[in-house]
């Protein structure tokens, strides 16, 4: 009963510190992980994230290796071990013109594939279609062929949320973090993103993301997805707000960066957001803002120091 008794006290005491206050920040202070998705999707996301790294504001970043363009960003990860990369773990393929399949072996994935022989184009279609089986053996896939180029990954997310969507592609999400000794994303059940989550449809509840804590999983504190607006001007406007407006803790800022040139705006009609916030954050304008602010920085290489081995 004793030992029982210690580890409640043990797990209370753990929730009610903040990630932040563990990795060594005080309660107060509000730390930022500025994250690229999508990188290796096309040639100019390759060129802006890492352009976006070198300049600092980005501190971290994850490739989606399925796409065409996974290589090149694979062979910079791998010559800049200095930059916090992780895997961008992909089982859709959305846009309209520019698609990409599987990693794994067709015939073992089946489900994952829509009539065209590419991955599904929406998050719905992978859970109505793809067993937890199948996934693994993607995810697999994609991991080990990240591994081959003599890169090592710094942590594990997921493309469009998909691993969110059903409660045993989540668990086998969190079962290859263990695995291969990465952390996962995973965060504080916010009421409010809770809520957001049931609306669409998402079955991970506030107590899974609890337990899973208790496990031994690092979380983010906060997690936000995107700010309104579509041109430079609007956005500027909307993540100066954001930055300015950060609770304390460690919050995970989700951004999409992108060149304004003929390959982008061929892929994807969302080429002037990721352009906005590819000059957002290389602007010296907003490292200013960010230390006037007295913001701190933090990567998932940082964070897993925290993660239970």
């Amino acid at each position: 009963m004793r030992f029982i008794l210690t580890l409640a006290l043990a797990s209370a005491a753990l929730q009610a510190q903040s990630t932040a206050e563990r990795m060594g920040f005080s309660p107060q202070d509000r730390v930022l992980m500025v994250h690229a998705d999508d990188l290796g999707m096309s040639h100019t996301v390759n060129q802006a994230s890492m352009e976006a790294l070198r300049h600092g504001m980005v501190t971290s970043a994850s490739v989606m290796v399925p796409c065409p363009w996974f290589l090149e960003i694979a062979n910079f990860a791998k010559a800049n071990p200095q930059f916090d990369i992780g895997l961008h773990l992909t089982l859709t393929s959305e846009w309209k013109k520019y698609r990409w399949g599987p990693v794994a072996s067709r015939d073992k994935v089946p489900g994952l594939m829509d009539p065209e022989g590419y991955l599904w184009r929406d998050v719905r279609a992978v859970a109505q279609h793809a067993t937890a089986a199948e996934v693994e053996t993607e995810l697999r896939a994609q991991i080990e062929k990240a591994l081959a180029t003599g890169w090592k990954p710094t942590h594990l997310d997921t493309h469009m949320g998909t691993l969110y969507a059903r409660v045993d592609y989540w668990e086998v999400y969190a079962k290859l973090g263990r695995e291969y000794k990465l952390p996962v994303m995973l965060m504080r059940p916010q009421p409010e993103a809770m809520a957001a989550a049931a609306k669409d449809g998402y079955p991970i509840t506030a107590a899974m993301l609890e337990k899973k804590e208790r496990d031994g999983h690092v979380v983010l504190d906060h997690l936000v997805t995107g700010v309104p607006g579509r041109t430079v001007a609007e956005r500027s406007v909307a993540y100066d707000k954001l930055l300015r407006n950060l609770k304390p803790g460690v919050t995970m800022l989700i951004v999409h960066l992108g060149i304004n040139d003929e390959e982008l705006k061929n892929i994807t009609n969302s080429w002037e957001n990721r352009w906005a916030d590819y000059r957002y954050f290389t602007d010296p304008a907003t490292r200013d803002l960010m230390k006037e602010l007295g913001l701190k920085q933090t990567t998932w290489r940082e964070m897993s120091r925290l993660e239970k081995k």
